[in-house]
């Protein structure tokens, strides 16, 4: 038969067969055009299914090339955008080129011609299709919803061919399976093919049914059970021997009656149980209020630990955990001192402020030991959930307490130390603010009723003792601060990491590292080294782990036999240790022209800062570097205003801001430097660069200016002044205002340095600057050059500690 241009409709995850008449609903615009093309022609329309049932716009690549060329029987109307078609299937045909796709498909195509089919006479023939009745019949049975008609007419046909078309036709089996069988000529390998995807589907729907019985047998038998223990339930009632039988719930009520309780708690408790006692077995609601009943009987309710209120004991416990920390040991013996007085006393709310390393949890732990409480630690780093303070709803599945009670479960006692660790690095989010939440419990003047989501019933947190820690209490909210009583750590000095090391940190390491006392020898001198040269911080864990490398050291060596005792000492410690990380603090120790020691206050502890200032001819520029913050910016500014208005007085050239460029620099420029404490040092450093005159050897400054001169204090004095004598410097200027942090400098450094307050720009400059009676000397009374002789502040008066 000559090739024919025929109108194409393409269809999506449906096969039309030859000789059979199907049924199906077309929406898209170029499919009913092509039905509207093909009945103003011969009613003929080629159909073939599309490979994916997505492409919306099928190119000739979309679609399949053998598709069947069937005749329109009749279309219907259903909506403005939609027609049903019923369709009579006449040959296959293959498609040779689709030559349109706009404004409906058309294409050039060619009918196939079929494999004549096989007498049914012969026996292989024969079997096949009897194979085939058989298998359709079983496909039959496990499909009820198949017509009636379809399985008649399987048994009337009698050729292979068409028996494999009308069977593929009326079964659900995929459209990609379906075109397998259309694309086969060959009716006895069509029939072979047919038969084995019904082998398939059988053994497909075996498994669901099979699954499907399952699972009815599993509602039956949990049906008949509820049933049965309902009549069990209704008979146990009308007998009066409910109560009797059911253990469970009568254990229920036996442990919340034993415990005592409050009324309010009671009577909620045994609501629950009742509760229970009505739902029906295996419910979801019975098995909250199990869950609910069995946590709060964890609780340990009027079970309390006997405390110990012994100053002497407690005081004992902590020299023994820790050495130095002198002001937080006293404010808990204080603490210990009250208890003893006034035992019915609330519990107190202390927070513990300090760098990370110098004790804080530690010292928690000590007093709990101290006081015989049990401990319960909480870490609050980056909780940002409320429900962790207070818990969940109990009615969601997955609910608990919040970690509050699950904490004074898991301690055993009603009365622990709680240690909420590192409270300043919570936040929040869409789902609450847990900051507020610990609002209530840490508010000694109502957490005596402490209310959790999930028990719903008031919790005495009055006796429980909370110690919290921070490393900053920038991030705590104003409310929650207020609550607590902040005890600050500040740095350990290089004396108390010393004794630190001999008491507690060598000694650990050595019996962790299997090194006996005699094996291993570190000198002072060697410790002293580590601190300065191998670590920078404020707390001792650096320490501790570079004391942890030279037990492994020591370890190798001894385990070698290359000696039978490993000493340390400050000369050899580089071969343990390695080339040291920390230099000593770049600054200068000589006479020198814009050159000014400043101090400053970092995490790890107190640094020196130098300040450089070089004066060139200009248009009075004044430029700032060394990774400045913006209030060290504005300390620049103001050090240069009040030079200004002091020129004359100083020695200043009057019109040096037109005619000088100023640039200020802080060496070091990659680490980030702000504050206003270098005021002075600036102010210093621009006088000096300015007139020609040197700065005195071997001090440095600290202090914040105005405009009008004024020296402000500063913060920080006690890890500046460390700095100060690690370095060298034998001088130290600071605000006046800041003599009554002295009395909290370690006495080492008060006997190492001194010290210069200032409540001027005018005493700083008279003490700081260099007058030149002769070259390269200092005048012995510089006062006289910038301060008059009256001045409170002359260095006759410097205080020396």
């Amino acid at each position: 038969m000559e090739p024919m241009n025929i109108p194409v409709l393409a269809l999506r995850g449906l096969t039309v067969f030859p000789h059979m008449t199907i049924n199906f609903d077309v929406e898209r615009p170029i499919s009913i055009r092509a039905l509207e093309r093909a009945m103003e022609q011969d009613q003929e329309i080629f159909l073939v299914t599309q490979r994916e049932i997505g492409t919306a716009l099928p190119a000739e690549s979309d679609l399949y090339e053998v598709g069947t060329v069937s005749h329109i029987r009749q279309i219907l109307r259903i909506s403005e955008n939609a027609v049903r078609v019923m369709v009579e299937g006449m040959y296959r045909a293959r498609m040779r080129r689709l030559w349109q796709t706009e404004p409906f498909l058309q294409a050039n195509v060619e009918q196939i011609e079929e494999t004549p089919a096989v007498s049914r006479s012969t026996p292989r023939t024969e079997a096949l299709i009897r194979q085939t009745y058989g298998l359709f019949a079983e496909y039959a049975d496990l499909i009820p919803s198949l017509p009636d008609e379809v399985p008649t007419a399987v048994l009337d046909c009698r050729e292979p061919g068409y028996l494999a078309d009308y069977i593929a036709q009326n079964i659900s089996i995929r459209y990609l399976d379906k075109q397998e069988i259309l694309e086969e000529l060959h009716p006895f390998l069509r029939l072979k093919k047919l038969n084995a995807l019904l082998s398939r589907e059988i053994n497909v729907l075996n498994f669901e049914h099979e699954m499907q019985e399952k699972i009815r047998d599993q509602l039956a038998q949990s049906q008949r059970d509820q049933i049965l223990r309902t009549q069990i339930r209704v008979m146990q009632n009308e007998l009066g021997e409910a109560d009797d039988s059911d253990d469970e719930l009568q254990d229920y009520r036996g442990r919340i009656r034993a415990l005592h309780l409050g009324k309010e708690t009671e009577e909620k408790l045994l609501k629950e149980v009742d509760r229970i006692a009505k739902q029906p077995f295996g419910s979801a609601e019975a098995a909250v209020s199990r869950n609910y009943l069995d946590v709060c009987l964890e609780m340990p309710w009027n079970k309390t630990t006997k405390e110990r209120v012994d100053v002497d004991a407690a005081r004992k416990i902590l020299e023994r955990d820790h050495y130095g920390l002198e002001k937080v040991k006293e404010r808990i013996l204080e603490t210990i001192a009250v208890r003893q007085l006034n035992p019915d006393g609330r519990g107190q709310i202390l927070c513990l402020v300090g760098p990370p390393g110098v004790g804080k949890t530690s010292i928690a732990i000590s007093v709990a030991k101290a006081l015989n409480r049990k401990l319960a630690r909480l870490s609050l780093g980056g909780v940002r959930d409320e429900a962790d303070i207070r818990g969940h709803r109990k009615t969601y599945i997955g609910s608990m307490p919040g970690r509050i009670i699950e904490a004074i479960s898991r301690s055993g006692s009603m009365n622990p130390l709680l240690l909420l660790d590192e409270i300043d690095k919570m936040g929040s989010d869409y789902r609450g603010d847990p900051a507020a939440a610990l609002l209530e419990v840490l508010d000694s003047e109502q957490n005596y009723a402490f209310r959790d989501h999930f028990l719903e019933i008031p919790v005495d947190l009055s006796q429980v003792m909370f110690v919290t820690t921070a490393n900053t209490t920038e991030t705590i909210p104003r409310p929650l601060l207020d609550r607590m009583e902040v005890i600050e750590l500040s740095s350990y000095t290089d004396e108390e990491k010393l004794q630190i090391v001999r008491r507690h940190l060598l000694p650990k390491q050595m019996k962790e590292h299997g090194v006996s006392k005699s094996a291993l020898r570190i000198s002072d001198e060697a410790i002293r080294a580590i601190i300065t040269g191998y670590t920078r911080e404020s707390g001792v864990r650096v320490l501790e782990r570079q004391l942890a490398k030279v037990c492994r050291k020591a370890a190798i060596h001894l385990v070698s036999g290359d000696v039978k005792r490993f000493t340390v000492t400050e000369d050899n410690l580089q071969e343990v240790l390695g080339v040291r990380p920390y230099s000593p603090s770049l600054h200068t120790d000589k006479e020198e022209v814009g050159v000014v020691n400043g101090l400053a206050w970092t995490e790890v502890g107190g640094e020196i800062l130098e300040v450089e200032v070089n004066v060139m001819e200009g248009s009075g520029k004044l430029e700032l570097t060394g990774n400045l913050g913006d209030v060290m910016k504005e300390s620049a500014q103001t050090a240069l205003s009040c030079l200004r208005s002091r020129a004359s007085e100083l020695g200043i050239q009057g019109d040096f801001y037109k005619t000088r460029d100023i640039h200020v620099h802080f060496p070091e420029g990659a680490v980030p430097k702000d504050g206003p404490s270098a005021g002075i040092a600036i102010a210093t450093a621009m006088l000096s660069a300015l007139t020609g005159r040197k700065i005195r050897a071997e001090l440095a400054m600290t202090g914040e200016i105005t405009l009008r001169g004024r020296v402000l204090p500063i913060g920080g004095l006690k890890e500046k002044t460390m700095a100060a004598l690690r370095s060298g410097i034998k001088t130290v200027i600071l605000p006046k205002e800041n003599l009554r942090d002295l009395e909290e400098i370690d006495q080492t450094v008060r006997k190492g340095l001194r010290f210069v307050p200032v409540e001027t720009v005018d005493a700083v400059l008279a003490e700081a600057i260099c007058y030149p009676e002769k070259a390269g000397q200092c005048r012995e009374d510089p006062v006289a050059a910038f301060a008059p002789a009256h001045h409170e502040n002359a260095p006759g008066d410097a205080l020396r500690q």
